[in-house]
């Protein structure tokens, strides 16, 4: 079985990388944009660290050669000077799945966001949607797999986590009064290997999200909890952090931008969790708490 991966080098990607390894009969084209990233990869022989662009066709066919399956991790949430979501976003994932079609993969695997959709509101949900409908209109046998914020070691949602639990005060947007579902990235993990060791037929989207809601303030006083602190959380109110986004990335050609804001406090809802259709074992909130704590 070979299975190429894109955004190998994040942490999500380097987790991945760490449970596929323990299938001996696993070959893995690990695909990052430049030769730095090899060394943050996992070491084995397994894997092959390969270059590519997403503006390189080739690099991308190269990589994808005798693959039975490709797993499409890659993408933004924060734009900057040299990478938006019309490039991150779509144009890339229309890369991957040209490529994919081209190489005659078995099977593709997108990574989307619960909230996507190419009819959204929101430019960041919009932009995963419209590469949800690219993978699925590719040809190849597609999997689009929706998930909330991660929380693992390494994850940007779990280093905002426990800075916002350290101290006897934090402020959050809104108060933190939204509705989370975290998932571990070990749970999204092994749900990608089960995907992707397993014949593919058709087209099908999945929403995959952690066992519990919480909500965002609630999330911070438990992990406080397990650091043994106790923390106050006030309120950031959303209308000014949204005005003071819009000046701030619009100085610096990307950032934090009300768009983003929408993203982060909007509530994380679905109607179906895939755990049982997949088949795996959620991690209970307060394990994957207390992991990315150091506390286990």
């Amino acid at each position: 079985m070979k299975i190429c991966i894109t955004g190998a080098n994040s942490s999500v990607g380097q987790n991945l990388l760490t449970h596929l390894i323990r299938h001996s009969d696993c070959e893995l084209v690990a695909g990052v944009r430049s030769e730095r990233a090899f060394a943050s990869l996992p070491q084995s022989e397994q894997i092959k660290p390969t270059i590519i662009s997403y503006q390189d066709e080739q690099s991308l066919k190269d990589a994808m050669a005798g693959a039975d399956c490709v797993i499409h991790l890659a993408g933004i949430l924060i734009e900057s000077k040299h990478s938006n979501y019309a490039s991150a976003n779509v144009a890339a994932t229309a890369a991957v799945a040209n490529a994919a079609a081209q190489q005659g993969v078995k099977h593709l695997i997108f990574i989307s966001v619960v909230g996507a959709s190419p009819q959204a509101r929101n430019a960041y949900f919009r932009s995963k949607g419209s590469g949800e409908e690219l993978v699925k209109q590719s040809g190849v046998p597609a999997t689009v797999l929706r998930t909330p914020i991660l929380l693992g070691p390494g994850t940007a949602g779990a280093s905002s986590l426990i800075a916002a639990a350290q101290g006897p005060q934090t402020k959050v947007l809104g108060g933190g009064t939204y509705t989370m579902r975290p998932l571990d990235t070990d749970d999204l993990s092994a749900a990608l290997v089960k995907l992707s060791l397993e014949p593919a037929e058709g087209n099908r989207t999945l929403e995959l999200v952690g066992p519990e809601p919480v909500r965002y303030c609630d999330l911070i006083k438990r992990t406080a909890a397990v650091l043994g602190n106790e923390v106050e959380v006030g309120t950031v109110p959303v209308w000014l952090a949204k005005l003071g986004s819009a000046v701030t990335s619009t100085l610096k050609g990307g950032g934090i931008t009300p768009t983003v804001i929408d993203v982060i406090t909007s509530d994380e809802v679905v109607e179906e969790n895939a755990d049982t259709a997949i088949g795996i074992q959620l991690t209970p909130l307060d394990e994957t708490i207390q992991r990315i704590t150091g506390d286990k």
